[in-house]
């Protein structure tokens, strides 16, 4: 059986108690996506592919720390782990772990690697555009967070909570996503996506407001 193959099944496995914002549908479209951007920018498609399915193995960890782990930093870590007892060579291994723990928005590490940027672009395109608002209100349902705060300062709302809603995650985070995509394909991939969220959470705002 083939590496990626052996490499999908333990990653599935993995995958079978997550929530539904990061899930195997949401690593296979990943997966997809990275595959799709490493073809255009000619990058290496065995670490891109395998980057790809373990890069979100420790999610559930981070979940359940309320953010203490960081399931990219500890994904990584396991993802080394895997690869070794596949008997994967060190530079792949090596080249996997880096695109893992650099593929969080808010993450410590920037990435550096053509593969890692990525991998990088392939996890942020997934959580803009509709599927990117589907998976913010199905993680902030997973939190048990309201519906919309938009009278709340943000600055003041902290992850995890109930106020930890899909348009605080907007707020916060996805309306900057298009501006970090790195790679050229990644970049034209977000355009339409970026649009149709900022029409969403405008539409929103109006029909909370009772306007629309």
């Amino acid at each position: 059986m083939a590496i990626i193959d052996k490499v999908r099944i333990i990653a599935k496995k993995i995958h079978d108690s997550s929530k539904g914002s990061h899930d195997w549908e949401h690593t296979s479209r990943v997966y997809e996506l990275a595959v799709h951007i490493a073809r255009k920018e000619k990058a290496d498609l065995i670490v891109v592919k395998l980057a790809a399915l373990l890069h979100d193995i420790s999610r559930r960890a981070e979940d359940k720390t309320g953010g203490k782990i960081d399931h990219a930093l500890e994904g990584a870590r396991q993802a080394v782990g895997i690869l070794k007892s596949l008997k994967v060579s060190d530079y792949i291994t090596a080249e996997v772990a880096h695109c893992i723990e650099t593929h969080r928005f808010r993450g410590t590490k920037l990435p550096v690697s053509k593969e890692a940027k990525i991998l990088f672009d392939a996890d942020k395109l997934d959580s803009i555009g509709a599927v990117g608002i589907g998976r913010a209100f199905l993680f902030a349902g997973e939190v048990g967070a309201k519906l919309h705060n938009k009278r709340k300062d943000i600055l003041k709302t902290k992850a995890y909570t109930e106020e930890d809603t899909a348009y605080r995650e907007y707020m916060v985070k996805l309306r900057h996503v298009k501006g970090k995509i790195m790679t050229k394909e990644g970049k034209r991939l977000a355009v339409a996506r970026h649009a149709f969220m900022e029409t969403f959470f405008a539409r929103l705002d109006g029909e909370i407001e009772g306007i629309k």
